[in-house]
């Protein structure tokens, strides 16, 4: 695909121009988005003492979105991980998961991959934010902007992109697949409950089963068993690609377990399971040369 074909799809085709600049986004959410619900007490705060962390921007397409990045301090340069987000956007659950993994030795960084079409942290409602904004995200875009955030990662002189990793929760599980599988400069990925089938169209061509045999990165992929959206028959038909394709990537099943387990913030959080899920992907990308 061209960059010309790349940008029209990244250009959203909703009213004026005026319009358009209205609905970029030009910082990273405050706070959690309000269609996540209620904030859970038991939501983790990982402090940033120790560790650089903020709001960049990284210029892609011709614009400049926002970013979130944190790494240690001192030291350096570190290994590198995308963190993309989950349906929500870059609000501060993601933040934190940035922190986290700085806190692991990375140096850590989540684009907002929305800010062309708006502020999913401004939505109540998961259902109209899906249909009004996350729809109108087309992977194309958000490829460019995730090699545009290695290419500012590497620049900063902070970043060793020679050991590069992807991690995503959700529909950033998605795009963990996928961009593993269109860029293998990635050492190794997790992709943390991303769906697996869906509806294909001109913005979103292919589904992870559709192109997960082709799977050459090593994927850790995470699941709950008693995901309602992600159900088992769809998880077994993934292992089973891997397995004839002999590919590196591998699937863990947590039994009786709701999707979005890691989203401390929300009723399903699973603390075992996450944490669990956590030491996995760590040790993964160390096992693959990412860390």
């Amino acid at each position: 695909m061209d960059d010309a074909h790349i940008k029209s799809l990244a250009t959203p085709s909703h009213g004026p121009v005026e319009r358009r600049q209205f609905l970029f986004m030009s910082s990273c959410a405050v706070g959690y988005a309000a269609a996540a619900g209620p904030v859970n007490a038991q939501a983790i705060s990982t402090s940033a003492e120790g560790l650089t962390a903020g709001e960049v921007k990284v210029a892609s397409l011709g614009v400049d979105i926002p970013a979130y990045r944190a790494h240690p301090a001192q030291g350096g340069p570190f290994p590198t991980v995308i963190v993309v987000q989950v349906i929500f956007g870059v609000h501060e659950h993601i933040k934190d998961v940035v922190r986290r993994f700085a806190k692991a030795g990375y140096y850590a960084i989540a684009p907002e991959l929305y800010a062309r079409q708006g502020d999913a942290s401004k939505f109540d409602d998961i259902a109209k934010l899906q249909a009004e904004l996350v729809s109108k995200v087309p992977d194309a875009q958000v490829a460019s902007d995730i090699d545009n955030a290695i290419g500012f990662a590497k620049a900063s002189g902070k970043a060793d992109t020679a050991k590069l990793a992807i991690v995503g929760f959700c529909w950033g599980g998605r795009q963990v697949w996928l961009n593993t599988i269109r860029n293998p400069a990635f050492k190794a990925g997790a992709a943390w409950y991303g769906p697996l089938k869906g509806e294909p169209n001109d913005l979103r061509p292919k589904t992870v089963l559709d192109v997960i045999k082709d799977s050459k990165v090593p994927v850790i992929g995470l699941y709950g068993g008693a995901d309602a959206g992600i159900p088992m028959d769809q998880i077994e038909a993934a292992k089973a690609a891997l397995k004839a394709a002999n590919s590196p990537s591998e699937i863990n099943v947590y039994p009786d377990t709701p999707h979005g387990f890691n989203a401390d913030y929300r009723p399903s959080y699973r603390k075992a399971a996450a944490e669990d899920a956590m030491a996995k992907t760590l040790a993964w990308f160390r096992k693959h040369g990412a860390g």
